[in-house]
């Protein structure tokens, strides 16, 4: 048996083939360009605001375009739509994802550095800033002594009447 067609052709046939016989079901449909209502649109808005994108982690779930973004603000669109409130859903989301998805966790015995640290090395820094600062102060000369009257003779005696030492 002789064939004409170049190598790989067959497979090309088959995924031709495959693919007519497949549905076509036309465009996926984008959740996220759903309805909502004003109000729930107004509340999306707001609660992906509070959120975190998991994926980006300095971006709100409302700035983020990652998939995982994606899921999260129809999780949260289908969670308003069955008529949760806000603290419920935020409750749902911290304990499936932790504190990490709320953009400002809130003040607990885990997240204390996360909020004071920063405000601890400010006051660290400075108080290492003014040690130095005497220590330097400490390590310069004082002042020194005004000259006494012996002192201004015998520099006078070095120098002659124009001020050159001679």
């Amino acid at each position: 048996m002789t064939t004409d067609a170049a190598p790989g052709a067959g497979s090309l046939r088959i995924a031709q083939a495959g693919s007519q016989a497949l549905p076509s079901s036309g465009p996926m449909p984008n959740r996220e360009s759903a309805a909502l209502t004003p109000a729930e649109a107004e509340r999306m808005r707001g609660l992906s605001e509070q959120l975190r994108c998991l994926v980006c982690q300095n971006q709100t779930l409302a700035d983020s375009n990652a998939e995982l973004a994606v899921d999260l603000r129809n999780q949260v669109r289908d969670l308003i739509r069955s008529g949760r409130d806000d603290s419920a859903i935020k409750t749902y989301l911290v304990e499936r994802y932790g504190d990490f998805v709320l953009y400002q966790p809130p003040v607990q015995s885990n997240t204390l550095l996360l909020w004071f640290g920063p405000f601890v090395l400010l006051l660290l820094g400075a108080l290492v800033w003014r040690l130095v600062q005497r220590r330097s102060a400490a390590a310069r000369p004082s002042d020194p002594a005004p000259a006494s009257p012996l002192d201004l003779a015998r520099a006078r005696d070095l120098l002659d009447e124009d001020g050159r030492m001679r």
